[in-house]
């Protein structure tokens, strides 16, 4: 009886220790360079940071190669995107593509920035920071172009130039935002740092 009992035993234990998944790395999302990738296209395709890719693959430059299989972070969740969509649709409406990128981009800036919440999601809905949130705009589903426009801003991240600001001088004036540093125009918003 003690045989049977052993060997049951046994069975169950590999029964489990298998049936658990292992790591085999620390990112399990992985791509598959093809012909005519740039590690930005990759980076915009996942909604990642392209700098985030190339440091993760070690890679002192933006070269791939046909084959190579590259790492990637890991993202932001579909619920913040689809936040982050949303505000860019509400915030940009009649903007040019570039300026969409450019909203989601101030907003992933102040993630990263020491001055503002953590997330998208708390940056989004901190205060009185952004009028769709405060009017209900904010509710409306968002467009293809402002969905890509996250994910444009996402593999732009690091590379732009640290605004985190914009407003709109004819429908807004704040002698606060007026002594920032302004980056860029574009369209009818000015980007500030």
């Amino acid at each position: 009886m003690l045989k049977k009992v052993g060997m049951v035993g046994i069975a169950a234990f590999c029964a489990l220790a298998f049936s658990f998944p292992t790591q085999s790395s620390a990112h399990a999302n992985t791509h598959n360079v093809q012909e005519g990738d740039s590690l930005y296209m990759i980076a915009k395709e996942y909604g990642v940071p392209a700098k985030q890719v190339q440091e993760l693959n070690e890679k002192s430059n933006t070269d791939i190669q046909t084959g190579e299989e590259l790492q990637l972070p890991d993202g932001a969740s579909d619920y913040e995107k689809d936040l982050l969509a949303r505000l860019i649709e509400a915030e940009a409406e009649g903007e040019s593509y570039e300026g969409k990128v450019a909203v989601a981009t101030v907003v992933l800036n102040r993630v990263e920035s020491d001055r503002f919440p953590d997330t998208i999601h708390n940056v989004i809905h901190d205060g009185y920071q952004f009028s769709p949130v405060l009017n209900g705009s904010i509710n409306q589903p968002a467009g293809e172009e402002s969905k890509r426009a996250v994910n444009e801003a996402f593999a732009y991240q690091g590379y732009d130039q640290e605004s985190l600001f914009f407003y709109n001088p004819d429908k807004a004036d704040s002698s606060y935002l007026e002594s920032q540093e302004v980056t860029t125009i574009i369209g009818n918003h000015v980007f500030l740092r």
